[in-house]
């Protein structure tokens, strides 16, 4: 799961990406609404993270021009601002959800998993399947069959994002646009080693779900 977080508070953006990443999600940050609008319209995102109070756009207004231009992509804003009128303007302008500074970490990560499980086809989704292939997303297990297989948080977000779009072939930068980060060096071939880790610790396991190579395409978790 690939998150934007447009925050202007460098301590507290610093905070955010640091406890996301550690929960094994891809993370990118910038600091004020212009940037975050360019970023959020040349990127696919799973999730955007809004300060309300931001340079040059605020994080409601840049929360509304997205969905005028149709993005449906989730959004939750952080703010210091807690009055009902306050959460019924942010709401009103397309957000998802809204948080009150201060609060805790593990608040703001249920409120990402809820997120990440708020569209239609994914809706209360907390497990994955696919054949003998199954991912627990909040535990963070996977199993083929009864027997768990160890993933690095970095392999599990690569077969998250697989399992998410299985049976269908998936770019290898759809995949390091989802999985890896702005930085992410696309002529690296980081993606290929950690496909065959993947593909190796499933083997080890007699999984019926198999990772296929789709030549001058990218990769195909095949589903039948």
């Amino acid at each position: 799961m690939r998150i934007l977080i447009v925050e202007d508070e460098k301590k507290m953006a610093s905070f955010l990406e640091r406890g996301l990443k550690e929960e094994g999600y891809t993370v990118d940050i910038v600091y004020d609404g212009e940037t975050g609008w360019e970023c959020a319209m040349t990127n696919e995102y799973d999730l955007l993270i809004l300060d309300w109070m931001l340079p040059k756009m605020s994080g409601v207004e840049l929360c509304g021009k997205l969905r005028n231009e149709g993005k449906t992509v989730s959004v939750l804003i952080l703010t210091a601002k807690d009055s009902v009128e306050d959460k019924i303007m942010g709401l009103d302008q397309g957000a998802d959800d809204y948080l009150t500074k201060p609060f805790s970490f593990e608040e703001l990560l249920a409120r990402v998993r809820a997120l990440s499980r708020r569209p239609a086809h994914l809706q209360d989704k907390t497990v994955l399947q696919n054949l003998d292939l199954k991912m627990d997303l909040i535990k963070r297990m996977v199993f083929v069959g009864e027997e768990e297989i160890s993933l690095s948080q970095k392999e599990f977000a690569l077969l998250e994002f697989l399992m998410r779009h299985a049976g269908e072939v998936v770019s290898r930068t759809a995949i390091a646009e989802h999985v890896w980060d702005l930085h992410f060096d696309p002529m690296s071939n980081t993606i290929d080693v950690y496909i065959n880790f993947l593909r190796k610790k499933i083997a080890e396991k007699n999984a019926k779900s198999k990772i296929e190579t789709v030549r001058g395409t990218g990769y195909r978790l095949a589903n039948q």
